[in-house]
């Protein structure tokens, strides 16, 4: 259940950032400093990636969500509060995802050991 609420999350972020760039070019986010606007457009590639990760149940989407989900929490709450633009909509639920992620990170990251492992012990009795 989680990786689903995982792979939904990172997945509309890609849908949102995706959209974004193609109904406004590279400068949709022209209002915003030069860093901001480099890391949202960088969310359009990091964002799939991690689902893919969590989807094939690697360890290593797990550390990537928390990287992406805690600095773009971070980014979006700076803006917020001191440029302005983004809604509290768009702040409060991804802050609310970032609670989620956090929360069930070590819950996952035994499960996907615990199939790896399962998954290397098949691999070596086949070879």
């Amino acid at each position: 259940m989680f990786q689903i609420l995982w792979v939904i999350g990172f997945l509309i972020g890609t849908t949102t950032h995706t959209a974004d760039l193609i109904l406004g070019g590279l400068d949709v986010y022209g209002g915003f400093p030069p860093g901001v606007r480099l890391f949202w457009v960088t969310l359009t590639v990091l964002d799939p990636i991690t689902a893919v990760l969590i989807i094939l149940r690697r360890r290593s989407g797990i550390v990537l969500g928390i990287a992406v989900i805690v600095a773009d929490i971070a980014v979006n709450w700076t803006v917020f509060v001191l440029l302005g633009g983004l809604s509290w909509f768009g702040v409060i639920n991804q802050s609310l995802f970032a609670v989620l992620i956090l929360a069930t990170a070590r819950p996952l990251w035994i499960r996907f050991g615990r199939s790896s492992t399962r998954e290397r012990a098949d691999a070596g009795r086949a070879a």
